[in-house]
């Protein structure tokens, strides 16, 4: 998403949980910045990543069944890709917003989806985020009550993180119990 002042709000969702797996506020997409934001998935997801290729890895090319990365068509989230993930998984380059009625299997409705819904919260706020830091503190939170807290109409009033199966156990007040799960992880690492 195009933010305020032109910074960008780089996001990876899963398109069957909805689970934001990776974000980054940056003010330019240059292919640094693009690395360390898919980076990030590499972190938390390759393991799984890798463990798809290594059972699809001896089918013929057009019959793997890999995990499969959907984006625009900005250049620099090829490169990064190709970078980081070139041979175990697959790219869907310059996919546009109504793909699937286009004929093509995959689209990016559902980060087409949270960037509205991300300019729909921008523009109820009076007098902006104030800094660079004010609008990255609030996308941080922003994406942990996505994925935690906030219950989806699409995913049968579950959140992303119940239908990716991370369980919490954080019971009905979500986010009271989150901060005090967060605050005994932070007391653990000390």
């Amino acid at each position: 998403m195009k933010g305020e002042n032109d910074h960008y709000d780089l996001n990876c969702i899963d398109h069957k949980t909805k689970y934001i797996t990776a974000h980054l506020f940056v003010e330019k997409r240059t292919l640094p910045k693009c690395v360390e934001f898919l980076s990030q998935i590499k972190e938390t997801c390759y393991e799984q990543i890798l463990e798809i290729y290594k059972r699809e890895k001896h089918k013929p090319r057009k019959k793997k069944k890999l995990i499969a990365f959907v984006c625009d068509g900005f250049e620099n989230y090829r490169n990064a890709f190709n970078k980081l993930f070139f041979k175990v998984a697959r790219l869907r380059f310059g996919v546009p917003i109504k793909a699937k009625v286009g004929g093509l299997k995959h689209n990016n409705n559902p980060i087409e989806r949270e960037n509205g819904n991300i300019k729909d919260r921008i523009k109820i706020m009076r007098g902006g985020f104030g800094s660079f830091e004010g609008a990255e503190a609030f996308l941080n939170i922003r994406h942990i009550i996505h994925n935690f807290v906030n219950p989806h109409q699409s995913l049968k009033g579950k959140t992303p993180a119940e239908i990716a199966e991370i369980d919490l156990k954080l019971g009905r007040m979500k986010l009271k119990n989150l901060i005090k799960y967060q605050s005994k992880q932070k007391m653990t690492k000390t």
